[in-house]
C-alpha cells in the first residue's frame, strides 16, 4: 500500500494530469496557475488505487522521474531506473 502523502499526490496526478505541485492546500498546474482540487474525487481515486494493483503501480511509476533516471543511468552506467521499476513490481505484484 502507498503511504498517505504519496497516495494523495498519486491520486491528484491521476485526476489532474497538469498538476505540478502544491503549497499547503493550494495546488498549481504545470503553468503555475492555481487549480481547484475536488477532495471527494481524490478520496475516491485513493480508494480505487488501494483496490487495484495496476493503479498502484501506475501511481508509483508517475512519481518517478523516469526520463531523467534513464539518462543518468546511461551517463553514469548505473541501473537506478531499472531497479526502481523492479522494486515497484515486487511491491505491487500481479495477482
Amino acid at each position: 500500500m502507498i503511504d498517505a502523502p504519496i497516495k494523495k499526490i498519486a491520486a491528484i496526478k491521476l485526476l489532474y494530469p497538469n498538476y505540478n505541485n502544491s503549497v499547503g492546500d493550494t495546488y498549481f498546474d504545470t503553468s503555475g496557475n492555481e487549480i481547484t482540487i475536488n477532495t471527494d474525487n481524490v478520496d475516491a481515486k485513493i480508494a480505487e488505487i488501494n483496490s487495484d494493483y495496476s493503479a498502484l503501480r501506475k501511481a508509483k511509476y508517475d512519481l518517478l522521474n523516469q526520463d531523467e533516471m534513464r539518462y543518468d543511468d546511461l551517463v553514469n552506467n548505473t541501473t537506478t531506473w531499472r531497479d526502481g521499476i523492479a522494486a515497484i513490481k515486487v511491491a505491487h505484484p500481479k495477482p
